[in-house]
């Protein structure tokens, strides 16, 4: 058992939580990449890409194919410290919940926000906590405000009126305020005034992202976002023991207090944390490598969460595995799947975690690393949900998120996108240059996708297409077949040559005139 829980609960009567986490509504685990697609890439290439593999081998031995990198060895005991590592309570009771949705409405001011409504906020609140099994929300309350950021958020006078209120909805159990992050005293004399839990948006979502996350990335990089919540009830635990006259004592003579020794543990966690993080990350840098050698294009699929990236994949694929979810944030890991383009071009595309507007930044932060996968991709295609009425506002937020991954110039320049649910709007045309409408769900529009993206990977991979003759009795046309794609031959049997139209990247063709001269 980790040490950090025995510290932080030395006491009989602090309350004990319920670990087992609410689990979401029908979560599959996540599917594996098509194998018949991938079968080229050698056993174990694409999986762990979010962190639960464990390189290029199962081995861990040399790949036979080329001079693959070696993995570094993990420590033997590495998976258990992990382990224990990812052992804390929830952030969120257990159980069935009945809310009361709270969202502070500015009007007026600095704080008022752009490009949105007090509604459409109110309706991705009552989503997120829709997402939470057995989770409800029983009365939506929208309350001006105009200092958002005092203590209590609301003036004296709004706030006697809507405790008035709160207090008198019968079996309500908890109150989600909608704003970013409260500070622990804000939530303390909220909850008194209330007599019921309250959350902010950084515990739903962060709550949220550890029921969705499956793989040890992914849980690592939650249990990594949960530090600053950990340290904040650190503070109001020693309060609580202060008050009884305990918080400042001496431990066993070992010269440090109660609070001391819990912020030592809580930094020696957040180190193994990262430690475990790199790891993981430089297993998937040597992935990303030997993809790179093997030259499959890769195209990075971004939105905001919801807005359809998983339909997408797999109407695109035609991988029958893959199970989308009507759900906020179905998706934490990338994972990498193989499809073909109207040439017989494989690429691989890359489902990444969706974004969302006033994601807390230590969310943000945790999750960076899975992002830069993005930035070793060919090309970015941005789903946009064209049927929110807050799409602008979407996009603005991913735009937003992918400038901060600085990512390179021309990759960001070339993102193409793709209007999604075009279907629930009867009529609709995109009006920028580089933006396709799509129906993922129905598959309206798909042909034309895939010879958008054939085109955008041939500019950005720099392939091109030629017609090389090749003679039959030699080992050319087998070549080609491995390193390139095919696209047509044309035997000439007189001739004992073939005429081949391919695919080829530069460095390719460069092999191919260096092992076969003319």
């Amino acid at each position: 058992m980790w040490a950090l829980r025995a510290a932080v609960r030395p006491r009989a009567w602090l309350s004990r939580v319920v670990r087992k986490c609410p689990a979401l509504r029908a979560a599959p685990p996540l599917p594996p990449c098509p194998l018949r697609a991938l079968a080229a890439l050698g056993p174990g290439d694409l999986q762990g890409r979010g962190g639960g593999g464990r390189g290029p081998r199962a081995d861990g031995r040399r790949s036979r194919a080329g001079a693959e990198e070696e993995e570094e060895e993990e420590p033997e005991d590495a998976e258990e410290e992990e382990e224990e590592l990812l052992r804390s309570e929830p952030v969120l009771p257990a159980g069935a919940q009945r809310v009361c949705l709270v969202h502070p409405e500015v009007k007026w001011g600095p704080g008022k926000p752009q490009l949105t409504r007090a509604e459409w906020q109110v309706a991705e609140a009552e989503a997120l906590v829709r997402t939470l099994d057995g989770w409800s929300v029983v009365e939506t309350m929208v309350v001006p405000t105009k200092t958002p950021d005092r203590k209590l958020i609301f003036g004296k006078g709004t706030l006697e009126h809507l405790t008035e209120r709160i207090r008198g909805l019968a079996g309500l159990t908890a109150v989600f305020l909608n704003v970013e992050r409260m500070s622990t005293p804000t939530k303390k004399e909220l909850e008194a005034a209330w007599g019921v839990r309250v959350f902010d948006r950084f515990t739903v979502v962060l709550h949220i992202f550890r029921c969705n996350a499956r793989t040890r990335e992914a849980r690592l990089q939650v249990a990594l976002a949960e530090l600053p919540l950990l340290r904040s009830n650190l503070k109001n635990d020693v309060a609580r023991l202060d008050g009884r006259g305990g918080g400042s004592r001496y431990i066993m003579g070992s010269g440090e207090s109660f609070m001391q020794v819990q912020q030592r543990l809580l930094k020696e966690k957040e180190v193994k944390i990262r430690k475990a993080l790199d790891r993981l990350r430089r297993k998937r840098q040597l992935l990303g490598r030997q993809r790179r050698r093997r030259e499959f294009p890769v195209v990075s699929v971004v939105g905001y969460t919801n807005c359809g990236k998983t339909t997408l994949i797999r109407a695109l694929t035609g991988d029958a595995a893959i199970q989308p979810r009507d759900q906020l944030f179905a998706t934490l890991d990338v994972t990498a799947h193989a499809g073909s383009l109207p040439s017989r071009m494989t690429v691989i595309y890359m489902d990444t975690i969706g974004f969302l507007s006033q994601l807390p930044h230590s969310l943000i932060e945790a999750f960076s690393a899975t992002l830069e996968d993005v930035a070793h991709s060919d090309l970015i295609v941005h789903v946009r949900d064209v049927s929110h009425p807050e799409s602008e506002l979407q996009k603005a937020s991913v735009l937003s998120a992918l400038r901060g991954l600085r990512l390179p110039a021309p990759l960001l320049d070339s993102v193409l996108e793709v209007h999604n649910k075009a279907d629930l709007l009867p009529g609709y045309s995109p009006a920028g240059p580089r933006a396709l409408a799509v129906s993922a769900l129905l598959g309206l529009g798909l042909e034309e996708l895939k010879a958008e993206l054939e085109d955008a990977v041939l500019r950005a991979t720099g392939r091109r297409v030629l017609t090389l003759r090749v003679r039959l009795a030699g080992p050319q046309l087998s070549w080609l077949h491995k390193e390139a794609t095919v696209q047509q031959v044309d035997v000439v049997p007189e001739a004992g040559v073939a005429d081949v139209t391919v695919i080829i990247s530069g460095s390719a063709y460069g092999k191919f005139r260096k092992l076969f001269p003319e």
